[in-house]
């Protein structure tokens, strides 16, 4: 929702998250600790933790950080599991995503992991623009590998490769996934990408064949970077992701009607 002109009413909020926890996701991204005045969408993130109900749910909750304070707000929160923040590979994006750069975010990450440790949560990285970024910032493959490594060797066990403005190709998803899973084979490795509708299908089969087993995903495939460009490239969509399942006998375990209550009121609710 952060990247919508207007402001989703608290309770619609709640009402739509609440449905996705009884259709039964591992892990939702429900709000961000950050700055307001940045993002306006986020402002209500705690009003809408203590309107999460959890009970009796195996779902666990994310909430995105940008900065010390972001990670010392959301530690105080038990409910919350995993805390997610953004390291891009590229440097102007660093700086337009989070205001500070890259060593910053490097050093940010270490002090996170040790309040994670301090407060019984994980912390997941974010590697932001690591297919390549539209801003001529110095790309390679081996660059990714480097700072997952750097990322691994602080003790951070989840890492996602993000392309967050639809850059990739197929053939890049597969080889730069083969490549950071095979080393680093004790990482959990995602793949958090942007896509246009049409490419979504070929992007799945190309992140699983490279051997990701964790996949991040809007409804509708709506949502996307308010920092990244003027025209948004939406989230993979949830939808197409479960038809693959489902055409391919991959099990789940997402509830499909309470998933279909969802997407009615998200379409109903929240889109305008």
């Amino acid at each position: 929702m952060q990247g919508l002109s207007y402001f989703v009413p608290t309770q619609i909020k709640i009402q739509y998250i609440n449905l996705l926890i009884k259709a039964g996701f591992h892990t939702l991204d429900f709000g961000s600790f950050v700055s307001p005045k940045a993002i306006p969408q986020m402002a209500d993130t705690y009003n809408v933790l203590e309107g999460l109900d959890l009970q009796g749910s195996k779902t666990k909750l994310l909430a995105i950080v940008a900065n010390q304070r972001g990670v010392e707000q959301a530690c105080g929160y038990a409910a919350i599991s995993y805390l997610g923040f953004p390291l891009s590979v590229s440097e102007t994006f660093q700086q337009r995503n989070t205001n500070s750069g890259i060593t910053e975010g490097l050093n940010l990450i270490k002090h996170a992991l040790e309040l994670c440790y301090l407060n019984e949560k994980e912390l997941v990285v974010y590697l932001s623009m690591a297919f390549g970024n539209p801003y001529g910032d110095d790309y390679s493959v081996q660059m990714v590998s480097d700072y997952a490594g750097k990322i691994a060797g602080l003790g951070c066990t989840i890492i996602s490769l993000a392309d967050t403005v639809g850059l990739a190709t197929t053939s890049q998803i597969q080889h730069l996934g083969e490549t950071i899973f095979t080393q680093f084979p004790e990482i959990e490795i995602g793949m958090h990408l942007h896509v246009n509708p049409d490419q979504a299908k070929d992007k799945i089969v190309a992140a699983i064949n490279s051997g990701c087993k964790r996949i991040d995903t809007a409804i509708g495939g709506f949502g996307g970077c308010p920092f990244a460009e003027d025209n948004l490239t939406g989230n993979m969509p949830t939808e197409i992701l479960l038809d693959y399942f489902g055409n391919n006998n991959i099990s789940h375990n997402i509830n499909l009607e309470m998933f279909a209550e969802a997407r009615r009121y998200l379409l109903q609710h929240v889109i305008q």
